[in-house]
């Protein structure tokens, strides 16, 4: 078996990890960007873990402008088996009431002014996205949550907006008639990128507010949300180390395949691919694409 790592992104609210041990900050290159990325690597009882704050620090990065490839790609060079994103979101819900942690299992991408795929022109690959959430990473998030007594919602639907902008309320009656349950900026592309990658991901939405449908609560503010986040990121710090704590040291096979994404999606036969794409792509597709690397 492969050994795991585990990547944490922290969304609004989760900009740093305590109890990470031995920490480094290390900048990672990638050919995705012009800048490196900054990492935290550490570990919790022996497990590497690598932190990643997808706003940056001082949450200065708006979702639309992060780099979603270059963050992805980072981390599967840092090792990073399983990632879990945390991530602030509005409820669709009456049930999901703010400070409420969900383990959603679907998206809906309603984004459009981000760079979606690690393929292309030159090597054309089409992943499935059935089921974009690796449910062994999925049960391991609830065990932990059930040992430190946190309650989390198995299974919904995320939908992911473009932003910055939040919802208006025809948008917010729209997605709730298509059975969405939480409203976010950030998991998309960053759920395909992972599976596309070969990175088995799941998603802890942290409910912050009820969007603006809920005739009873007052329209989302960001006032309010810092609020709930601030209760939500301490729960979220508690869990993800005592997810650290119980995790496999090694990393099994992923039950829907997310680890061997790629076995089945490229479809550009090797005469036809374009050399520079493939050198882009040695971290993310090495496993497929590189003659002799382990299968």
């Amino acid at each position: 078996m492969v050994k795991s790592g585990l990547g944490i992104i922290g969304g609004s609210g989760l900009y740093d990890l305590p109890g990470l041990a031995n920490t480094r900050e290390e900048p990672i290159a990638t050919p995705w960007g012009e800048a490196p990325v900054a990492i935290l690597c550490g570990d919790i009882d022996g497990l590497d873990i690598v932190f990643l704050p997808r706003h940056g620090k001082g949450h200065r990065i708006p979702p639309s402008d992060i780099n979603y490839r270059a963050n992805i790609d980072a981390l599967k060079r840092a090792g990073v088996t399983d990632l879990v994103s945390v991530s602030a979101c509005g409820s669709f819900r009456e049930a999901l009431a703010p400070g409420t942690f969900v383990l959603v299992d679907q998206f809906i991408d309603r984004t459009f002014a981000r760079q979606k795929s690690f393929f292309g022109t030159g090597c054309v690959a089409h992943v499935s996205m059935a089921d974009p959430v690796s449910p062994a990473l999925a049960d391991l998030i609830a065990e932990a949550g059930r040992a430190e007594g946190i309650e989390l919602r198995r299974g919904g639907t995320y939908l992911a907006m473009e932003g910055p902008q939040f919802s208006s309320r025809a948008e917010s009656g729209l997605y709730r008639q298509w059975g969405c349950d939480v409203i976010g900026m950030t998991n998309m592309p960053e759920a395909k990128l992972a599976r596309e990658a070969e990175i088995c991901y799941a998603t802890i939405a942290m409910v912050t507010d009820y969007d603006c449908w809920h005739h009873d609560h007052q329209d989302v503010d960001v006032t309010e949300i810092i609020k709930v986040l601030q209760q939500n990121a301490k729960k979220a710090q508690r869990l993800i180390a005592r997810l650290a704590q119980d995790f496999p040291r090694e990393h099994p096979p992923c039950p829907v395949g997310s680890d061997r994404s790629l076995d089945v999606a490229i479809i550009t036969p090797p005469d036809a691919r374009d050399p520079q794409l493939m050198a882009k792509l040695d971290a993310v597709a090495g496993r497929v694409l590189e003659p002799g690397r382990a299968q």
